[in-house]
């Protein structure tokens, strides 16, 4: 590989340092993505029935304890919800527009670098044609096929290298992007059913009262009356 790099010539280093650039950026994202991932449905059962109990308390515990954005909005929610439907909406708007940028953060790092390698890499095509034609003009129009493969080798390179580079990265890119299409999804799927919770939301009684047969003849008969 190092053979490679210095035959291709010195735009060669700033295609590997693209590639370097781009598995670190990836690896960070995937690992970030893979944390803030949750089961959303069982999540919200799971609150669902302590919200049901107006047990608050818990709600925010188990909220406050489980990474990622989607737990996040759903706290925020769960902490105001004594307010109105229309200002519990506006919370967690704004509390999914905070998550946005660290979702999206670093996206474009790698977009960039799909497109820029490529670019690198006919770059040193042009130079190394550049050499090539430079061989024929000084030695008068007679260069040897071996005077010649400088600089077209040196151009292959790298174009080979910008495009082993810029593949994967697109690729990449494109895969974390349907992961914060999905994640974002989550978060307003989430947002709306935590504040149709908080809104429908009854107390449940613990107290089971039960009526004597003759209690129960008595409303039958005032109904029927």
């Amino acid at each position: 590989m190092i053979d490679y790099i210095q035959k291709g010539g010195l735009l060669m280093w700033p295609i590997l340092a693209c590639s370097i650039i781009s598995i670190a950026v990836f690896a960070e994202r995937l690992f970030y993505l893979h944390r803030a991932t949750i089961h959303v449905g069982e999540f919200l059962k799971g609150l669902s029935n302590l919200i049901r109990r107006r047990n608050f308390a818990e709600a925010l515990h188990e909220s406050a304890g489980t990474p990622g954005p989607v737990a996040r909005v759903i706290h925020s929610a769960i902490i105001r919800h004594d307010a109105p439907r229309s200002e519990l909406r506006e919370i967690v708007q704004e509390a999914g527009q905070l998550e946005v940028p660290k979702l999206e953060r670093f996206l474009g790092v790698l977009a960039t670098l799909a497109f820029l390698a490529p670019l690198l890499g006919l770059l040193g095509t042009v130079a190394g044609m550049i050499d090539a034609f430079g061989t024929i003009g000084s030695s008068g129009g007679y260069a040897t096929v071996t005077e010649l493969s400088g600089g077209v080798y040196k151009s292959l390179l790298t174009t080979a290298a910008g495009l082993v580079v810029a593949m994967p990265t697109f690729v990449a890119y494109s895969y974390l992007s349907s992961r914060v299409n999905t994640m974002l999804h989550d978060m307003e799927r989430a947002g709306i059913e935590i504040v149709h919770m908080l809104k429908e939301s009854r107390p449940i009684s613990g107290i089971i009262s039960f009526q004597s047969p003759e209690e129960t003849a008595q409303s039958e008969a005032r109904i029927d009356s």
